[in-house]
């Protein structure tokens, strides 16, 4: 029984690849790379369902400079939320990534988690 049961041991052992040879004594340790790898995360995106072109604005605020409009059915990058003026019951404005200027997220359907803005 016990011989039987080192058998099967080592038979998963092998069919699940944990193996590993041993390095002969007094051998150098392998080399570790100090190579880095860098994880670029797209931003999150989202798509513009105002009926209208969508202003864009340098504050949270409807009062804040004007900076430009997006089209209706735009997708576009977001780079955070941030509460700000209350637009029909919702206060979160997304800060554009591509440009600069806050919208209304009213008008915005986001396509993926937007986090908040670092103050």
């Amino acid at each position: 029984m016990r011989r039987s049961a080192t058998i099967g041991i080592a038979a998963l052992l092998a069919g699940a690849g944990a193996l590993v040879a041993a390095a002969p004594a007094g051998a150098a340790p392998a080399a570790r790379s100090s190579a880095v790898t860098a994880v670029v995360v797209a931003p999150p995106k989202g798509k513009v369902v105002s009926r209208e072109p969508l202003s864009v604005r340098e504050r949270p605020t409807t009062s804040a400079k004007y900076l430009g409009a997006l089209k209706p059915g735009s997708v576009i990058e977001l780079s955070c939320k941030k509460h700000g003026q209350n637009v029909l019951g919702n206060d979160i404005w997304y800060l554009l990534a591509a440009k600069p200027g806050y919208v209304s997220a009213r008008y915005v359907k986001n396509l993926a988690p937007v986090p908040l803005c670092k103050k």
